[in-house]
């Protein structure tokens, strides 16, 4: 860590302005890369997190069914049993001693066969929403069967672009990382942060037509001459981005 300090320390501030040109260069690459490979990565990751999602409704629909149909035995097992107890009553009405026994029989049997409708008007609503979510499940596992086939071909043409530029990337990636012993940590973090909010991913822009590279604005020319000079690291006062003049990214001035 000393080392790699001193190293830093030892180094001009051109050094490290060509070194963070090469390294904003080489991450503009990979960003060109991941271009190419567009949104397929988001595509894929929201393909199966939608997948995801349908398995569990599947899930939720195949267990609201399976509740429906212990409902369904409950009732049916409620109007046997109400049945029986009509039949008994009715054994019992033939031997009854007077009215009275024989209208609270009556009675009871009148309330039994209301709660053999009762079961059966449950029977019929548990029926009807069984279908229901049935169609449900159908129409659901057909959605799930056809966004399967679509991230099968979205992930098979990820992989065939992944493979494509990842030597390349890989390239990219190491050649970055040797560069960055080169450049002292605070200008380091400084060209990181500016590179994670600029839009197109540019921490290190060359002047152009007398303004910055970056957001256009005019730069006055006594500050152009200090970048020309290369003494201090300058930002634009607009944009924020490290300026460097266009000899120093190669680029003649026209």
């Amino acid at each position: 860590m000393a080392t790699d300090k001193n190293k830093n320390e030892n180094l001009s501030v051109e050094d490290r302005l060509k070194a963070l040109y090469a390294l904003q260069t080489t991450l503009s690459e990979i960003d060109r890369i991941k271009t190419i490979r567009g949104e397929l990565p988001l595509e894929v990751k929201d393909l199966e997190d939608h997948i995801e999602g349908l398995k569990t409704r599947i899930d939720n629909y195949t267990n609201e069914k399976e509740e429906l149909r212990k409902k369904l035995i409950a009732e049916n097992a409620k109007i046997n049993e109400a049945r029986e107890k009509i039949a008994k009553y009715k054994e019992q009405i033939d031997n009854v001693r007077n009215n009275r026994e024989f209208d609270l029989l009556n009675k009871e049997s009148e309330f039994q066969a209301l709660e053999i409708q009762l079961c059966e008007r449950h029977i019929n609503d548990y029926n009807r929403t069984i279908e229901n979510v049935e169609n449900k499940i159908k129409a659901t596992k057909e959605e799930l069967a056809d966004r399967e086939h679509i991230l099968s071909d979205k992930k098979a043409e990820l992989n065939e672009i992944v493979s494509e530029t990842r030597q390349d990337e890989e390239r990219l990636r190491e050649q970055a990382k040797n560069l960055e012993p080169s450049i002292d940590p605070r200008t380091l973090t400084a060209f990181k942060r500016i590179r994670k909010s600029a839009r197109n991913g540019l921490g290190v822009v060359y002047i152009q037509r007398n303004a910055c590279g970056g957001c256009f604005n005019r730069i006055p020319p006594q500050k152009q001459l200090e970048i020309k000079m290369r003494k201090k690291i300058i930002v634009c006062e607009y944009c924020g981005r490290i300026l460097i003049d266009p000899q120093l990214a190669g680029i003649e001035e026209m």
